[in-house]
């Protein structure tokens, strides 16, 4: 390693990882460590705020260890979004647990802001439709919720921030409270137009401005490592921050309209860059991919699907199967799902459905129905749920779309992206390293210093689709009937 590395670190929902990554986009060494999340009431879901700045510091002393002599010339944050943390701004401890994107414990907010009549002009400023995953309403629940934390914020004693935040916060030992365009503009509380926070939608939501981060370009640079608190020499700069799809967009070197990548993990993330701001008609969202210091915004439209490998965890543990590659090749030996359907609205229904009181089922089976087909429309599922998105941004963007470029540790599975090819008829492109997100950090980072040009990560695999036209419509059928009658049950449904 005698030339300058970038220190790449993914902080996602399942796994937090660290990567030293050279110029050239090749990695030099990595490490990963799992992360927990607890689910304490029906439809509630978080995690530790200070595990996950532990296993972040934990990471990085584990590659300087290993590779002391590393010339780290700066370190990037991708993150999970849509996650928020309150903390003391005196001590940087957590006033309460982190609440993750696939949290809806603030459904009943949402619901009364829409009875309200608000989703217009919320998603007019703000490009998102009213839903528990973004952290708007989750904040304001928080300051309610938490004995005597709206007088202690109102005092300025507590910040609020999504976890690239957070984690700014303890790198810079409590010197740095920001965050990227990119993150911004998932909070709710963002302006799409005006590119700030929208005071308008901090009255909405009832989230008082003041403990909001700074917003700065995504490699404008977002101070330097205090000394004692991670293995790092103090001064090493934090140069960029993105949301973990937004960094994986750019990964791929989508940077202008006309392709789209997923990225598939714990849930799936559908982007593609857009000319301009686009305002959908058929259930996504509008988003700024990143911005940059030369360059300002690049708008993005996507869409977000709440369950997509953690579909396939959840079968593996419903099937009693050791790990998901058992599920792959239990799925693997039947040729097809034998009529079985799982609609995996285990967290609701995200785009382009969004109903939050979605639940899931398994419907379609017989005496016939064997653990396999079970298996295989586990799988069916992540790719379906892919294509509905993928049909929404080809027809808010008025293009066919043949192609859909893949990331995220669920891509490696071989099976599934031949599915994703088949049953949405589109050809589908896979890179050889998977950790797109961390690698799109690394490589901003790297313009960023002048250690590296425009380019991309190249595609090392390319699955063409196989199914015939007629039995891919079939299964498509019985699919947008199962999750119909999935959205008409929970419209039924009481409410709570």
């Amino acid at each position: 390693m005698s030339g300058p590395v970038i220190l790449a670190i993914d902080q996602g929902t399942t796994n937090t990882k660290a990567l030293l990554v050279a110029p050239d986009g090749s990695v030099l060494l990595s490490r990963s460590r799992p992360m927990q999340v607890t689910y304490p009431q029906p439809g509630w879901a978080e995690q530790s705020a200070s595990d996950i700045w532990e296993a972040v510091a934990a990471l990085i002393a584990e590659l300087v260890a290993a590779a002391p002599d590393a010339r780290i010339a700066a370190l990037a944050i991708s993150n999970q979004r849509e996650t928020v943390v309150l903390w003391e701004a005196a001590t940087g401890r957590p006033i309460a647990p982190a609440v993750i994107w696939q949290c809806a414990r603030s459904a009943e907010r949402c619901a009364a802001l829409r009875n309200a009549g608000l989703e217009d002009a919320i998603v007019s400023r703000s490009g998102l439709g009213i839903d528990p995953l973004f952290p708007a309403a989750k904040i304001a629940w928080l300051l309610d919720e938490i004995p005597g934390a709206r007088d202690r914020a109102a005092a300025g004693e507590i910040k609020a921030g999504t976890i690239d935040s957070w984690l700014l916060w303890n790198l810079t030992g409590g010197q740095v409270h920001a965050t990227d365009h990119s993150n911004a503009s998932r909070t709710q509380l963002f302006n799409l137009d005006t590119l700030g926070w929208d005071p308008e939608l901090a009255r909405i939501f009832d989230v008082p401005l003041a403990i909001l981060p700074h917003i700065a370009a995504s490699d404008s640079g977002f101070g330097s490592v205090a000394p004692g608190l991670t293995a790092l020499p103090a001064g090493t700069p934090v140069q960029v921050v993105l949301g973990d799809s937004h960094a994986a967009l750019f990964a791929h070197g989508i940077h202008a309209p006309g392709r789209v990548k997923a990225t598939i993990g714990t849930g799936s993330s559908l982007m593609a860059a857009t000319a301009g701001r686009v305002r959908s008609s058929h259930g996504l969202s509008s988003t700024i991919a990143w911005s940059r210091t030369a360059s300002g915004a690049q708008h993005a439209i996507e869409g977000n699907i709440s369950v997509s490998g953690h579909a396939a965890a959840f079968a593996t543990a419903l099937l009693g199967l050791a790990d998901e590659q058992a599920l792959t090749d239990l799925a693997a030996s039947v040729e097809d799902s034998a009529g079985v359907v799982f609609v995996p609205a285990l967290a609701g229904l995200g785009a382009p459905h969004w109903q939050t009181g979605a639940r899931g089922t398994i419907s379609g089976m017989t005496l016939g129905t064997r653990p396999a087909h079970i298996a295989r429309a586990t799988l069916e599922a992540i790719a379906l749920q892919i294509g509905d998105v993928l049909d929404a941004i080809a027809a808010d963007l008025d293009t066919a779309l043949p192609e859909l470029s893949i990331d995220g540790g669920a891509a490696r599975n071989a099976l599934l992206a031949q599915l994703l090819a088949d049953l949405t008829g589109r050809a589908i492109v896979r890179p050889e390293i998977a950790e797109a997100s961390a690698l799109g950090v690394a490589h901003m980072a790297a313009q960023a210093l002048g250690l590296a040009d425009d380019a991309g990560i190249a595609a090392a695999d390319r699955f063409e689709p196989k199914l015939a036209a007629e039995a891919r419509g079939a299964i498509r059928r019985s699919w947008r009937e199962s999750v119909a009658d999935v959205v008409a049950r929970a419209d039924r449904a009481p409410p709570g």
